[in-house]
């Protein structure tokens, strides 16, 4: 064998190698699940990293997508930007990674696009799971689930920030976040989110979770004040379980551990 041929055996065999790494990743453990994780508002997919990290050691694939406008696509963001915008960033992720049997779970403003991903293509998913999640009622916008008072703060805040094009970010003690490191980091990674969601529809034709089995987790510890009237719906709707972790509203910040082990033994079932 010359020196050629053996250099191309050697590339040969480790891109091989390389290739076969890349799809037991992607396959995860046996029995692994696969879950698709989408962020609240002024997030991005960054904030999944510790539960991300957790998830994919213990064998399971995870998707964390950032909606468009957002965290490191906030170059796109735009007045045009809707709910639909958003259920088509998770829904179009779904579709070109090709994913099936989906443990689909919405944090917050997320569980807009939940509802959206449910009722375009519920046959992908396996089970919803609403984590401290804004629940909007078919044909109703976001600032329809919230109180009067904190809409009008809102829209003043965007006003003034961006002349309405977006909402500034709150501080991380807004979302129960107390300890000085993880705030820090926190604030350092949260971008305004487009006052256009908002002010748009939810077009879904069924209702919310079309069916599919659901879980509502309400983060109580402490209570984030703006969704008391979803985690209200959440506890007295048929069909969804509900449940409550001892955690603030970014629990996947400051409680990783619990919030992945919830949600390990919610995908079992």
């Amino acid at each position: 064998m010359t020196r050629r041929d053996a250099l191309k055996t050697i590339a040969a065999a480790g891109g091989m190698a390389l290739a076969g790494a890349s799809s037991a990743a992607a396959a995860g453990a046996p029995g692994g699940r696969t879950f698709v994780l989408v962020h609240g508002a002024w997030h991005g997919g960054w904030c999944w990293q510790r539960v991300a990290d957790r998830l994919t050691q213990a064998g399971h694939r995870v998707f964390t997508p950032t909606q468009t406008g957002l965290g490191e696509r906030r170059h796109l963001m735009s007045r045009a930007i809707t709910l639909d915008t958003f259920t088509l960033d998770v829904a179009n992720l779904i579709e070109m990674e090709d994913l099936g049997d989906v443990v689909l779970v919405g944090h917050s403003f997320g569980g807009c696009a939940l509802s959206g991903v449910a009722d375009r293509m519920p046959e992908r998913i396996r089970r919803l799971v609403y984590l401290d999640a804004m629940i909007v009622e078919p044909g109703r916008k976001p600032f329809d689930a919230l109180p009067a008072e904190g809409v009008a703060a809102r829209i003043k805040a965007a006003e003034e920030s961006s002349g309405g094009l977006s909402l500034p970010a709150p501080a991380a003690a807004a979302f129960g976040v107390t300890d000085a490191a993880d705030a820090a980091w926190l604030e350092r990674h949260l971008t305004p989110q487009p006052l256009s969601t908002y002010l748009s529809p939810l077009n879904v034709n069924g209702p919310i979770g079309n069916g599919l089995a659901a879980t509502y987790i309400g983060c109580v510890a402490p209570a984030y004040a703006a969704l008391n009237s979803s985690r209200d719906w959440a506890r007295n709707r048929k069909g969804f379980d509900y449940e409550e972790l001892a955690a603030c509203h970014d629990a996947m910040v400051s409680a990783p551990d619990a919030l992945t082990a919830r949600l390990l033994d919610i995908a079992a079932h």
